[in-house]
């Protein structure tokens, strides 16, 4: 009898775990996957390292308060072994035909930015901030939210629910409309990439709270993205627990009205294993998916009803020579082909992305000793990869690797018209689809951020820690949203759902 199963490294399952851990607790994490980690794995082809999710991470610095909380819980979490290096500041560089902006850190220094870039726009410019703060603090209230206890949760939504609803049902592209200079909005919406959902569709809240994030640094980490599993995991280990790799997870088990087993497959045989609790990290849709029908069929009802995220493309390149002399930066560079930064790939095969979002990671890190890579990014709308889905690696057919090879060699092509000093250099390429991120992460539709970004995920109690079925409960990015620091802090609330010892961390 373990005292929680854990379904999915991924970095909010990574972090329930190390959590319950250092409250004494013998955890059991179940991976399908032959690497933990999720989307914090590397992987490496030859003298190249890639990364698979992880270009900045915010929350970690040294400041004081909530803006260094994260740091000091993984601190904490992984007795100071895991470390983060300042990522260069600019720290993301929006670039449009004949127009480029670096977006500093801190807030203040943005702002003193867009100003002196835009004079005319001064009040303009104020009233977005502003509008952004307020929109920050209603995120922090739905954080809240998520983790409290079904009556707490009631009371805080009857305080702060209908500020939350304001911002959550307002999208982006509503209130970039008070933005009249092409250019400023470019810039003030270009981001939507780092929560998956295109301004039509984004809520402010999560724009507010994603890319305000970094007003307080962006951060690499020191060693790779790898290093979160590779910290973590030994404080699981050390505390009597285990990771099991190759776990498909096929059934949450309810006896008794209580969550208290897993079956799941590992090398061909059938295995099942008891715990007092569950938390599940592997995405709210795989986690229905595994109860029985009849077990709490209105919470199986509204996650059904919710639809995943937009897919992404993601093309891993390697060189040989020095990059950054010939125009790589350690800065993330947002590329759109036009001022309309809100344009998703819906024809991957015959047009090119409107926007790619590229990153030099081996540029972030300062102990990468291989050979430097790039990461080529694009939101995409996955029907075109639909049909492909579900097949096993291996055993996909022709038609789906001539789509890939025709959409790499356009990725690929758009990629060198904008750093064509780099051309020369290139050694090695290789795609990343739709295909590819369900297969790894097992996300539905291979979505990007798992459910889509939208007033009606943020609105939805289905996605709360704690779940109809007692003895089970979520964590990872569908509870608290995209990016590193929000699943991880999923992770923390779902274990301080359980050990209560944990809230003092998560006030500090």
């Amino acid at each position: 009898m373990w005292d929680t199963i854990v379904l999915g490294s991924g970095i909010g399952g990574l972090t329930a775990a190390a959590a319950l851990a250092r409250c004494g607790q013998r955890v059991l994490v179940l991976e399908q996957h032959s690497v933990a980690g999720g989307l914090t794995q590397t992987f490496q082809r030859h003298d190249w390292t890639f990364a698979t999710g992880v270009h900045y991470v915010s929350g970690v610095g040294p400041a004081a308060g909530p803006d260094g909380q994260f740091g000091r819980m993984l601190h904490w979490l992984s007795d100071g072994a895991l470390q983060f290096v300042p990522c260069r500041n600019p720290y993301d560089i929006v670039r449009l035909p004949g127009f480029e902006f670096g977006i500093e850190h801190p807030q203040a220094a943005f702002r003193g930015a867009l100003q002196a870039r835009f004079p005319a726009k001064q009040a303009v410019i104020t009233a977005w901030f502003e509008q952004l703060d307020a929109a920050s603090q209603s995120a922090r209230s739905l954080l809240v939210m998520r983790g409290l206890p079904a009556w707490l949760a009631w009371g805080w939504r009857l305080w702060r629910g209908a500020e939350v609803r304001r911002f959550s049902e307002q999208t982006l592209a509503q209130a970039l409309t008070a933005i009249d200079d092409p250019q400023l909005r470019a810039v003030l919406g270009a981001r939507w990439g780092d929560y998956g959902a295109a301004p039509d569709t984004a809520p402010l809240l999560e724009h507010a709270l994603v890319t305000g994030a970094y007003d307080s640094g962006a951060y690499y980490p020191v060693g790779g993205p790898a290093r979160f599993a590779q910290t973590l995991l030994p404080v699981v280990e050390a505390a009597g627990g285990q990771v099991r790799l190759g776990a498909d997870v096929k059934q949450i088990v309810v006896a008794h009205g209580r969550a208290s087993a897993v079956v799941f497959e590992q090398q061909g045989a059938e295995h099942t294993e008891q715990g007092v609790r569950i938390v599940s990290a592997m995405g709210v849709t795989n986690t229905v998916a595994c109860l029985d029908a009849q077990v709490a069929p209105a919470w199986h009802d509204t996650v059904q009803a919710l639809r995943p995220g937009l897919s992404y493309l993601a093309l891993y390149l390697g060189f040989e020579g020095d990059i950054a002399a010939a125009g790589a930066t350690a800065a993330n560079v947002w590329i759109y082909e036009g001022s309309d930064v809100g344009r998703v790939w819906q024809a991957p095969a015959e047009l090119d992305a409107p926007g790619l979002f590229v990153s030099f990671p081996s540029l972030k890190d300062p102990t990468y000793t291989g050979k430097h890579t790039a990461e080529v990014v694009a939101l995409c709308d996955a029907r075109a990869f639909k049909p492909w889905l579900h097949f096993a690696d291996g055993q996909r057919p022709q038609a789906y690797l001539a789509l890939k090879a025709r959409v790499e060699e356009r990725m690929l092509g758009q990629f060198v018209r904008h750093f064509p000093a780099l051309a020369p250099m290139l050694r090695f390429h290789e795609l990343s689809t739709p295909v590819t991120q369900h297969h790894f992460v097992r996300s539905p539709d291979g979505a990007m951020y798992g459910i889509e970004m939208s007033a009606q995920r943020l609105g939805s109690d289905a996605l709360d820690v704690r779940t109809p079925v007692p003895g089970l409960l979520l964590a990872g990015q569908d509870v608290s949203g995209p990016g590193i620091q929000a699943a991880s802090m999923s992770g923390l609330l779902a274990a301080a759902a359980i050990d209560r010892s944990l809230l003092r961390r998560l006030a500090g």
